[in-house]
């Protein structure tokens, strides 16, 4: 199937991404952090928006539904567990539940631990993960909500995807994180060359993402927690995964 992927920037540094079936003429939305930016988008490619796919309740990735709804009538979909909090839902999902969209299966993970019932969105005919605020390009979201081993179990869960998958995260905090992963592991010379590379795109005005499954679990502290190299690195080395995941994200909330 033929799928395009647009990354929309969004707000300060929130993304939105639009996908479309080059062939039913069919779009999908993933989050809506405000509606100008996307209804721009979708002028420009001469595209209608035919379903609304929610991640989480924060307002930077909710708060340009309703203006959206109203231009184009979209299917809205988000987790039953936030229903209460999310816009108005016209299918509730969970773990498991698979999405059928223009010809493909999307499916639904439970992503818990930035805010408890964030979801993420796997769609292999796109060969991509819509992972918002809880994998991110060498980051994870802030526990808001939910613990590390909630996290943990989650970012676990992604790592399982195949490795060339696109990591279609919700932000540009690359930049951030790649200083902060630096010091986990200084000496990580896939880190050095991401990061290198990642200063001259920000200085060019390149986005960071998506990033690629592969690239994250090479250079991406929070995937890298189970790692021995990781353990030792930060004096943890008889410690369980959970608790040097832990760790690292008590460091990168005080970085």
């Amino acid at each position: 199937m033929s799928f395009t992927i647009e990354t929309i920037p969004c707000l300060s540094d929130n993304y939105a991404f639009l996908i479309h079936n080059d062939v039913s003429g069919q779009t999908a939305l993933v989050d809506a952090p405000e509606a100008g930016p996307i209804m721009r988008a979708l002028q420009d490619k001469g595209w209608t928006l035919d379903l609304i796919l929610l991640t989480h309740h924060h307002a930077d990735h909710i708060d340009g539904v309703a203006a959206l709804q109203d231009a184009f009538d979209a299917t809205v979909i988000g987790a039953a567990a936030d229903a209460h909090r999310l816009p108005s839902l016209d299918k509730e999902v969970s773990e498991g539940d698979v999405i059928e969209f223009a010809g493909a299966d999307i499916h639904v993970l439970d992503v818990s631990g930035h805010t408890v019932g964030h979801i993420a969105f796997h769609m292999p005919d796109a060969n991509a993960a819509f992972t918002a605020d809880s994998l991110m390009a060498l980051g994870c979201g802030r526990l808001f909500e939910g613990t590390p081993a909630q996290m943990w179990s989650s970012l676990s869960k992604l790592s399982t995807l195949p490795a060339d998958t696109l990591i279609c995260s919700g932000h540009e905090y690359t930049q951030a994180n790649a200083r902060f992963a630096l010091t986990i592991e200084p000496d990580n010379a896939d880190l050095i060359s991401r990061a290198a590379q990642i200063d001259a795109d920000r200085a060019a005005g390149i986005a960071t993402v998506p990033s690629t499954l592969v690239t994250e679990t090479a250079t991406n502290p929070f995937l890298r927690a189970h790692l021995p190299e990781v353990k030792s690195a930060i004096g943890m080395a008889n410690a369980s995964d959970v608790e040097v995941f832990a760790e690292i994200r008590k460091r990168k909330d005080n970085f």
